[in-house]
């Protein structure tokens, strides 16, 4: 196999990084995995992410430096639209014939319609709508965690929270969930004061779990905060279709959770994804390859 018919995805995100390299029929010929790939980190511990996982799947497949060098290559980067972020990567000297760069967003939404048109709704950590019609790129919200990402694990486990310290006051009805969430804070709130100055997305994500079991288990306090969440989806969903998305996918890790709480008619329109965002990534790279 030589490396000119071969092409490299890679999708980085925030919490690890995966690269694929395949041939033209699609068969995968090395794979490679490492860490957190985020402009979050700087340009440099971002690329350095990539390039061990990319690394990895090179090794895998037995190329040397010529077979290498033939190769096409497709990135899906978390944060790529950070200022100066796709300027500074362009930048750096790499081993292939060519390169190109999208967020991680679009890696997947490429990857989940198999290239054609269409639109995804991530409900992870944070959330965003966004997708591609006709040349035209769509986004609905997606701006960042407290002030938008609604319907994501930060957002359910900032209600939480809130609704746990409004309990503790006497201003909401105690239930289980609340309960636990408290708990964690040793039932003080100046403890919880504390915890907020200094927590993350990430930090309030890791609460929509427990959210997510208590609304499961019929939880008051949690069902209104995941119904809350659900409707927020269920918007972002209809929005896309409004500005016309042909067919639109639900991804991240609150998708399945979340799906049995959306509104019938948006589950009935959303439909499973083809590839995952390494898949939209070798896309990426097969373009470009069409397009020299």
């Amino acid at each position: 196999m030589s490396g000119p018919d071969c092409f490299l995805g890679v999708d980085g995100g925030g919490t690890g990084c995966r690269a694929r390299i395949e041939d033209a029929e699609g068969n995968v010929l090395g794979q490679g995995l490492s860490g957190p790939a985020t402009t979050r980190l700087g340009i440099e511990a971002a690329w350095a992410s990539i390039a061990k996982a990319f690394g990895a799947a090179l090794e895998e497949t037995g190329f040397g430096p010529a077979e290498t060098a033939g190769i096409r290559a497709g990135i899906g980067l978390a944060g790529i639209g950070r200022k100066g972020a796709l300027g500074a990567l362009r930048a750096i000297a790499h081993p292939f014939a060519s390169i190109d760069f999208v967020s991680d967003g679009v890696g997947a939404c490429l990857g989940a319609h198999s290239g054609q048109d269409g639109a995804i709704v991530i409900a992870g950590t944070g959330s965003i709508g966004l997708g591609f019609v006709e040349g035209r790129d769509l986004r609905v919200g997606g701006y960042g965690f407290p002030i938008s990402d609604e319907g994501s694990g930060a957002d359910l486990g900032l209600k939480a929270v809130q609704l746990a310290l409004r309990a503790h006051d006497g201003r909401h009805e105690r239930t289980a969930l609340l309960a636990e969430v408290m708990q964690r804070f040793d039932g003080d709130p100046t403890e919880a004061v504390a915890w907020m100055d200094r927590a993350s997305a990430t930090d309030y994500a890791a609460l929509a779990p427990m959210v997510m079991r208590h609304a499961d288990q019929g939880d008051p306090a949690g069902r209104r905060i995941v119904q809350s969440a659900a409707e927020q989806i269920d918007t972002l969903v209809r929005v896309l279709f409004e500005k016309g998305a042909p067919r639109i996918t639900l991804l991240g890790g609150l998708a399945s959770p979340l799906e049995p709480w959306l509104a019938p008619d948006v589950r009935r329109r959303l439909k499973p994804a083809d590839g995952d965002a390494v898949s939209g990534a070798i896309i990426l790279a097969k373009r470009s390859h069409r397009a020299r």
